[in-house]
């Protein structure tokens, strides 16, 4: 019986090291190919984000290691398109709202209502209070963003535009791109602006 197990282990792990080397072969499917064959029935209001712009598939073209040739093109093409502010013209709003938008995960999925503002989900990927003791570990911290950098008009630009769209700094960066896309108003990402730099937000304490 021993025998037998490790006759069907071996001969599972070549049927598997076999698929393996078969798939490397015939090369991976496209994004476009993978999405083509995984959605159906999208709604329809959903069906252009299906469509790869060109700073996409440049960089899916790249897998995880784009080449610094694709990240400077995603860099360029995004320093080209263009950045819109608040109706203010203030990058810099209220912490308190973009700390409600960090922590919510609402929008850009399948049946949530359009009457409700998305959020920014910041969590999901950042540390960014003390006190949260849930968060991911895909991004760097932000605990204490503010207090290393200051609020100096630089500082501000560069958080604004840092998180409109993120590739203008950062080529390929796996951040979303979340005024670029829509994802979040111009209002909101100053609200998060102000999260991450304004002194009395957690952020900084």
């Amino acid at each position: 019986m021993k025998t037998k197990k490790i006759a069907l282990i071996t001969l599972g792990v070549t049927f598997l090291a076999g698929c393996a080397t078969s798939q490397l072969q015939s090369g991976f499917p496209s994004a476009e190919e993978v999405v083509k064959s995984s959605w159906h029935n999208v709604p329809e209001s959903m069906k252009g984000r299906l469509v790869q712009d060109e700073a996409q598939k440049i960089c899916s073209a790249g897998r995880d290691n784009p080449s610094k040739e694709t990240i400077a093109r995603a860099e360029a093409i995004a320093k080209a398109a263009p950045v819109k502010l608040p109706k203010d013209g203030k990058m810099m709003g209220d912490w308190k709202k973009g700390e409600a938008s960090a922590q919510s995960g609402f929008g850009q999925r399948v049946g949530d209502s359009s009457s409700r503002a998305n959020g920014g989900n910041c969590y999901a990927c950042h540390q960014m209070t003390k006190k949260e003791l849930s968060y991911g570990t895909l991004g760097p911290s932000l605990l204490g963003y503010g207090k290393v950098r200051g609020n100096s008009e630089a500082i501000v630009k560069y958080t604004y535009e840092k998180i409109y769209n993120p590739h203008i700094y950062s080529g390929c960066s796996n951040m979303p791109r979340f005024g670029h896309n829509g994802i979040l108003t111009p209002e909101q990402i100053a609200d998060a602006v102000a999260l991450l730099l304004d002194p009395k937000s957690p952020v900084n304490q």
